[in-house]
């Protein structure tokens, strides 16, 4: 689709829109829990974040690619990790390693919800999505609570700046910006089958990135096909799941 009934895919988000997006991520949730686990000390869960955010005016994602690593090198990935038994929740590991990551503290992430069901990695980790809007700055009392309980406002959030994120090498080698408008793009889609099953889109972004690495081990290792680089493998089934959730696939 070109266009979704929860957000404009050119307009910055504004809180009209994250409260649409909060509303289409529990519809999605309902049809499809994300089955989080009890046990909050499991060493084989893992937690991510969905960093909306605008930049240059334009509403998108914020996205890594994964430095030389013993695994997952040169791949498309989201901010997130293995929870720890430090965290106090799965959604507080995410957040952490998105600071550790790229350099973003907590205050400045407003969460929308989560995205299920929860799935699990080559590696066998169950990966648990969650969706927020990175701010340009931190969020005060009072913003916090106009940005939280606003759901008519207009006013377009700042764009954040790329240049003020902090990537942690050698672990991410470059983070871009991927707009909601390129994710509709017919050029950039190439259908693919998720774990040789489902079909989904992988998305095309060696333009965006301008870097691309042909290592490929198997299929949804490395950085996409034909020396693409790609929003593939499990980020690429996110991708997919959150662009449903929005009316978008």
């Amino acid at each position: 689709a070109s266009s979704s009934p929860y957000l404009s895919l050119t307009a910055p988000l504004n809180g009209r829109a994250l409260s649409s997006i909060r509303r289409a991520l529990e519809v999605a949730l309902a049809r499809n829990p994300s089955a989080v686990p009890n046990d909050s000390n499991d060493t084989t869960t893992a937690a991510v974040l969905i960093p909306l955010c605008n930049v240059d005016n334009k509403p998108g994602v914020l996205m890594e690619v994964r430095g030389k690593l013993r695994q997952h090198s040169g791949e498309v990935s989201f901010p997130g990790g293995r929870v720890d038994n430090t965290d106090k929740s799965y959604l507080d590991a995410a957040l952490r390693e998105t600071k550790e990551e790229l350099g973003i503290p907590h205050d400045r992430v407003e969460i929308l919800g989560e995205l299920g069901p929860a799935t699990r990695s080559l590696s066998g980790m169950r990966v648990l999505p969650y969706v927020g809007f990175v701010h340009k700055d931190a969020l005060n009392d009072s913003l916090h609570s106009r940005a939280f309980q606003s759901s008519d406002q207009e006013t377009p959030f700042p764009s954040m700046l790329l240049s003020s994120l902090i990537p942690s090498a050698p672990e991410v080698a470059q983070v871009f910006h991927l707009p909601l408008e390129e994710l509709v793009s017919p050029t950039r889609l190439r259908n693919h089958e998720f774990r040789g099953g489902t079909p989904y889109w992988a998305v095309n972004v060696s333009d965006l990135v301008g870097v691309t690495w042909t290592e490929e081990v198997a299929d949804e290792i490395g950085g996409g096909r034909d020396g693409r680089l790609e929003v593939w493998g499990l980020t690429g089934w996110y991708v997919g799941l959150l662009m449903e959730a929005l009316g978008l696939y």
